[in-house]
This record gives structure tokens, sequence and C-alpha cells, in this order.
């Protein structure tokens, strides 16, 4: 039983007993390899989610028709990425085990690890989807197998070959790509293929994991990231993706990589707030209160 946060994101205060899907923060920025704050990532999304409304237009939901509980942020060691992940996959283990679906804020993008391990100890034959702007399969960066760029080739050795599904992809080391021809199914630049393989998943019932770095806009949009990456996709393509995924029997999720300080103007927490929000409603199905 997870007690409530004292602020919450915008419209998510239901029970915990009765909630269907659960928040929580993996405030950890520990290895980010360029430009550090994505820890007050989750936070700051959860305080400015009061700029927005809990009723979206796009699917004609509102948030307050849904059963989502938000649990807050978890106090994770920063000097330790080791421990920070078994905090967090004994944060998801307990909403898993108690029947609930966990949509977990970042962060850098390690965090998606500790969630991940714990998807996978419930769900077997997991496959995970990832929108990202780099590749994140490196075997180790300077020397750390623990780095967000290396947090898909640590998921490749949980889940295997053919089961991790990469989007957006436009960054990263000659290796990474050639690894992911053998080892992922990666798209790179944007999201064709991605209707064709979540109606796939979705005929077979197999259940997703879907990670959004969201890193994966172009930053002319969401300059509030630790590696920014030209040539990104816009918000509007982004919430097509997102409404697409949602079709796949998606049992986990996370958003991470705002650096909210990074852009002093607001507008890249405002984005994240609103892909939350989108995220959230999309997941929610037909689960009203």
């Amino acid at each position: 039983m997870l007690n409530q946060n004292i602020e919450t994101f915008i419209g998510c205060d239901c029970d915990y007993r009765e909630a269907d899907i659960v928040l929580f923060g993996a405030p950890f920025d520990s290895t980010t390899s360029f430009r550090p704050g994505a820890r007050f990532g989750s936070s700051y999304i959860r305080h400015e989610s009061f700029g927005i409304e809990t009723y979206s237009p796009y699917q004609d939901k509102d948030l307050l028709d849904f059963k989502v509980f938000d649990s807050g942020d978890l106090e994770l060691s920063f000097g330790d990425a080791g421990k920070a992940l078994n905090d967090i996959e004994n944060r998801a283990d307990i909403i898993f085990n108690d029947g609930k679906l966990p949509l977990m804020l970042g962060g850098e993008h390690l965090v998606t690890l500790g969630a991940v391990r714990a998807a996978v100890k419930k769900y077997p034959d997991l496959h995970i989807i990832h929108f990202d702007a780099h590749a994140d399969l490196r075997d180790d960066y300077l020397g750390a197998k623990l780095s967000h760029a290396c947090v898909m080739r640590r998921c490749h050795e949980l889940t295997g070959d053919g089961r991790i599904h990469q989007f957006c992809i436009r960054s990263g080391e000659k290796s990474e790509f050639e690894f992911a021809g053998e080892h992922t199914n990666m798209h790179k630049f944007g999201f064709e293929g991605l209707l064709e393989l979540t109606s796939k998943l979705k005929s077979k019932n197999i259940p997703v994991y879907f990670t959004l770095d969201l890193d994966c806009v172009d930053p002319s949009s969401f300059p509030g990231t630790g590696t920014p990456e030209a040539g990104g996709i816009t918000f509007n393509e982004l919430l097509h993706g997102i409404m697409t995924v949602s079709s796949a029997n998606i049992i986990g999720a996370d958003v991470n990589e705002l650096a909210p300080m990074l852009d002093q103007s607001g507008a890249s927490t405002a984005l994240a707030c609103k892909t939350v929000r989108e995220l959230i409603l999309a997941l929610s199905k037909n689960k009203r209160r």
C-alpha cells in the first residue's frame, strides 16, 4: 500500500487501492554524459502540470474520469546507480504485484532499466517499444556499464533478440547501429512500421513496456534536455506515436530526460506535462472512476 504524494500530477489523486495507473518519480541523473539536470524533471512535471487542463481535446477524455494515483518521487542514491536501480525495481515490483500499471517519470534514461527488471520478472515474454533520439546501445560508456548511453543494451540482456523496437533514432556510434541491425528492430528518424508492429503485438496479446525519451522531439520544440539532437519529430507526431503504441498491451511505461532548468522559458516542461497527460489518458482505456 503506497501513500499519496503531497503534490500530485494534476487530476491524479485517486486512492491507491482503486487506482489502475500509479505514477512515481525517479529523480536520478548521475550518469548523464553531457548536460545534467534531468533529476529535476519529475518534480517540475508534477508542479507545472497545474498549468494545463485535466481534459484532452485530442482524445476527448478527462483525467478526472479515470483512476490514477501519484505516489511521488523516490529518494534515490545519486552516487550509486546500482542502488538507485534496485530502489526503482522495488517500487515497480510493488505496483506490478498489486495488479496496477506503473508510469515512471524520470530522470535520465538509465532509470528505465530498474522498471524493466521488474517487468521481465512478471512478464518473461516482454517486448519493449522505445522512442528516442539515441540508440542507447553502447556496451559501456567511459568504462561504465550502467549509463544512460547503455540502457537499451542492458535491457537487451534481459529480453534477448527481436524484442526491443526502437523508433526516431538519429544518433549513436556506428557500432550501436551495427548491434541494432543484428539484435533489435531499429527504425531511424521516425515512426515507419509502428502501426504494423503494434497491430502484430496486440493480436498476440504480447506484454509491452513503453519507454519514451523526450529528446526524440526536435530541440526547436524541446530544448530542455541533456543531449539535444537536431532532426527530431514534432509534438503532434509524438502524440500520434503515443496513440498508436497505446493500442498494444502496455503493462508499464516511463517518460524521461526532461532537464527543466536548461529551458528557462518553461516550454520544454509544458510539452512534457502535456505528453504525460496524453499518455495517461491513452493508457487508461475505458477504466473510468
